[in-house]
This record gives C-alpha cells, structure tokens and sequence, in this order.
C-alpha cells in the first residue's frame, strides 16, 4: 500500500467471522481483513474462551479499506445486507453473545453514519422485527488464531451459508 493512502478501520460483527470475512475481503477497496474478536473483558481471548461466551467479545472482521475506492456507507449496506440484525445473540445456527450483531466505530462520523443506517434499515419495512444491532465504541481488536484467518478462501468456499 502506498504511503500517501490514507487508510480507515470498521470493525463488524454479523456472525461467524468466516463468512464475514470472506465477504468484505474480496470487496475492491477493502484492502485487508482479520477475523477476530472485540467488546469483551479478556485480553488476548483464544477462541475457545469466546466460544465458552463468558468473556463478552462478539466475533468480528476488523477491515482496513481505502476510502477513495470504498465508503463506510457502503460497507455498512454490505454488512445490512448480508445477516438477520433483528436476532440477539444468533445468526442462523449460532448463538450466543459472541455472534451478536454490532458495528463498532472509530470516529464519531461513523457512528453519526451507522445510526443513520440503522434507522433508515428500520424504517425501511424490510425487517419485520426491530433490528437490535449495537453501534458502540471500538475497543481493543483482538486477532483470531491462524487458522481462522481467510478460512473460506483457504478452503475454496465462497461461502458458509447453506
């Protein structure tokens, strides 16, 4: 990447990382993705200890992208787009609070945005339960092991969803 872009983060929980993942890495403006987790009280979680959920991180996709090819907005109308923000705590067959749906911000544009988009996405009929998705501060991102990164593109899988 070159020294004179200026790049920004979003960080995205919708579910299980993989498929997550795999839909905001091959985005062209995205310029990186690391599945991981954030929001919770342990530091340095393994999987396993957010898979027990009591530590209280969400599995998410900490995104760093190049605003003059990709808008926040337009991440946000992928990540609305793409998973049940009316379910709390569970995406398809997972649940518990590490697979809760939730936008962290970094800037308080992104957070004026992604209120915005959430009630515009309620306003819009096209949920008909109101979306419980949670716009909180970013916290400390806390990367995946290995082997969860790029998980579907390692495997050839475009997706996870049946």
């Amino acid at each position: 990447m070159e020294n004179s872009i200026k790049s920004q983060e979003a960080t995205f929980g919708a579910g299980c990382f993989w498929g997550v993942e795999e839909l905001f890495r091959v985005i062209p403006g995205v310029v990186e993705t690391a599945a991981g987790f954030m929001g919770g009280t342990k530091k340095n979680p393994s999987y396993e200890n957010v898979c027990s959920d009591d530590t209280g991180h969400a599995e998410v996709v900490h995104i760093t992208y190049d605003p003059s090819r990709v808008s926040y907005e337009q991440l946000l109308k992928l990540f609305w787009e793409n998973h049940n923000p009316t379910t709390m705590n569970r995406q398809g067959p997972d649940y518990g609070s590490q697979y809760r749906s939730v936008i962290f911000f970094y800037t308080p544009e992104q957070e004026q945005v992604a209120r915005a988009s959430k009630e515009m996405m309620d306003k819009s009929g096209k949920f008909k339960n109101p979306i419980v998705t949670q716009i909180v501060p970013a916290e400390p991102f806390y990367r995946a092991e290995e082997y969860h990164q790029q998980y579907l593109h390692k495997r050839g899988l475009g997706t996870c969803h049946v």
